[in-house]
């Protein structure tokens, strides 16, 4: 993965944690020389890009890596974070039926993890399954990057 991949760090303000964060994400090297990567991992804490989104990146001394500096290309994807609320619930059943319909997620732990909308999935049909649980207090969630196609997913209702 080192020959096609690096990890690039992210700083940004994140809505969840209420603080500026570093995440480290996996992004395939596009081309080293001019700092282009695409992203291939699901942010965490609501970082304004999503998986595929092509970046711009450059090496840092200081850092001793890569940092995001601009999204150049959005892919169409969308991230949502899903924070489980009630006790023991199992939240491998939300991955499940977010995964039937094509939704890839990633747990940061037992109660927080972060879900991969891609383009050609009707964004409507996840808010829907987001709020019969958030209806429950199963769960809430927040959409910390919403492309333009899912904003248009969801006027059509």
């Amino acid at each position: 993965m080192a020959d096609t991949h690096k990890k690039i760090l992210f700083k940004y303000y994140s809505d969840f944690l209420g603080e500026t964060v570093s995440e480290t994400m996996w992004a395939e090297i596009i081309n080293l020389e001019k700092g282009f990567f695409r992203l291939d991992n699901i942010p965490f804490f609501g970082a304004s890009i999503a998986t595929a989104d092509l970046f711009y990146a450059e090496y840092d001394e200081n850092e001793k890596n890569y940092i995001y500096l601009e999204t150049i290309e959005h892919s169409g994807n969308s991230i949502v974070q899903i924070l489980i609320l009630e006790k023991d619930f199992d939240k491998e059943v939300i991955r499940e039926k977010l995964k039937v319909i094509n939704c890839l997620s990633e747990s940061l732990n037992d109660t927080f993890m972060a879900v991969e909308i891609a383009r050609d999935i009707d964004y409507l049909i996840v808010k829907n399954i987001l709020k019969e649980y958030e209806a429950q207090e199963i769960i809430e969630f927040a959409e910390p990057y919403i492309s333009e196609k899912h904003r248009a997913d969801l006027l059509k209702n």
